[in-house]
């Protein structure tokens, strides 16, 4: 098992090393750092703004080949992602922000995950009852509605809320209220910053999930060792939750690593619309103003997360079906 894993950790460190460096070149052949430049007035010399781009390492004068050897080795050697335009440490923000995102992806994730998980094994096992068809059309509807109208909807459901109760329980701009004193406010205040976005990310993620694990769970339930463990004394709720949705699972874990950027990208639209200052909003806005190194810097942080769960998708992959290890 530790041998499997190790293999498969080293595969998508692999993929992980060529995803940032691909980033990196289409970041420099793509953008265009010396553009933020010609709307000043007055507007610097052309000298001011080589030396500028000079000093970020994104001198278009430089081959692009030695421009991306030399970010590499910085990242390798001494941990440096380089500059933004505003001259701050790429890797000092990412550090922070990436605090910031992962706070509402790794719960919203995990909520979306177990709730389309036991939502698809409840409308396998109920299949074409109300309770299916109710979960049925929820999912197709959040599936259809976009992540920040959702999220703008979910904000005005809160706002109507907050008024019939006359009161700001459910708070949805920034990630917590300046000022406050007490560790209990202080708890209160992020769990209701909280509460919006991660409960669009984690309705977003569920939807997905439980139309796949339903029809996982529809192939299983009519297999041999399905009836073989009823046959040997199991009730059916006991063989299906010890065999049946064990063997369900299988698929689900694959599906999890390659569905977990769409959750990502979900999580950076949510970020913008609630006023979250997190990774996703540093990667539109280095798009936007055309800020090399720290676009290339949210690739690397993205290629991260799709390092871990795949790895964990791997391992659960492995744990569901002890032949893959073989």
């Amino acid at each position: 098992m530790i041998l499997y894993t190790v293999r498969r950790f080293i595969n998508y460190l692999i993929l992980t090393v060529l995803a940032t460096v691909i980033g990196y070149v289409l970041a420099s052949a793509v953008l265009s750092p010396a553009a933020r430049f010609y709307g000043k007035n007055p507007r610097p010399s052309d000298a001011a703004i080589e030396a500028s781009l000079r000093r970020l390492g994104v001198d278009p004068n430089v081959p692009l080949l030695q421009r991306t050897w030399e970010w590499m080795s910085n990242i390798f050697l001494h941990g440096s992602f380089g500059l933004e335009n505003n001259l701050d440490p790429v890797g000092h923000d990412m550090l922070v922000r990436s605090g910031i995102s992962l706070q509402l992806l790794l719960i919203g994730s995990l909520l979306g995950a177990l709730l389309g998980v036991s939502f698809g094994v409840w409308g396998a096992v109920r299949q074409y009852r109300l309770s299916d068809q109710v979960v049925t059309y929820a999912s197709y509807l959040i599936l259809a509605t976009p992540v920040f109208v959702f999220g703008v909807i979910l904000m005005i459901l809160a706002t109507n809320f907050n008024d019939a109760v006359s009161k700001q329980v459910i708070a949805f701009t920034g990630q917590y209220t300046p000022g406050l004193d007490g560790t209990w406010n202080i708890v209160l205040d992020r769990v209701s910053h909280l509460f919006l976005p991660t409960i669009a990310l984690a309705a977003l993620g569920a939807a997905e999930y439980s139309r796949y694990q339903r029809n996982a769970m529809l192939d299983v339930l009519s297999a041999d060792y399905i009836r073989t463990a009823r046959s040997k004394g199991r009730t059916r709720g006991s063989a299906m939750v010890r065999h049946g949705v064990r063997v369900a699972l299988i698929p689900m874990s694959t599906y999890f690593a390659y569905s977990f950027g769409t959750l990502v990208a979900g999580s950076t639209f949510l970020e913008l619309i609630f006023s979250w200052h997190g990774m996703g909003e540093l990667a539109l806005t280095s798009i936007t103003e055309n800020d090399v190194n720290a676009t290339a810097g949210s690739v690397f942080y993205l290629s991260i997360l799709v390092l871990i769960s795949s790895t964990l998708a791997e391992v659960l992959y492995a744990a569901l079906d002890p032949r893959v290890r073989i």
